[in-house]
């Protein structure tokens, strides 16, 4: 998560594994109209172009954690600045990260709803 607020594209990919999974969210939706994720550092880092590109800032906060075996799941909100205007959307979820016996991350799985995300979007009044 901190390769993420810091916008550090490299260093985040760094962390996963070549053959790695992102679904964030899980299943189809505009990020990912097939449903079928982001697949190794090529599919992933153009995921991040296309998603993290506007975003100016982002600030985690996670509410709980539950780590079990190799998987954790964190119940977080993420908001994030959409450019410098100001405006901002913030996301409730569920984040299931997965690693290999290495320590990289094998999956990322986000299990939250665009819709419901969408509509916490809010600009700065005008003045």
């Amino acid at each position: 998560m901190a390769a993420v607020a810091g916008r550090r594209k490299d260093e985040w990919l760094a962390l996963l594994a070549s053959d790695a999974i992102v679904e964030d969210p899980v299943g189809p939706s505009l990020l990912d109209p097939e449903g079928k994720g982001h697949h190794g550092h090529e599919g992933i880092r153009g995921f991040w172009d296309r998603n993290f590109g506007a975003v100016s800032r982002f600030h985690f906060h996670v509410r709980d954690s539950f780590a079990n075996g190799p998987c954790c799941a964190n119940l977080v909100t993420i908001t994030m600045w959409l450019g410098e205007s100001g405006t901002t959307m913030t996301v409730d979820g569920v984040m299931i990260y997965t690693l290999n016996d290495d320590g990289l991350i094998t999956s990322i799985r986000g299990h939250w709803e665009p819709e419901r995300a969408m509509a916490t979007i809010t600009r700065p009044a005008a003045r």
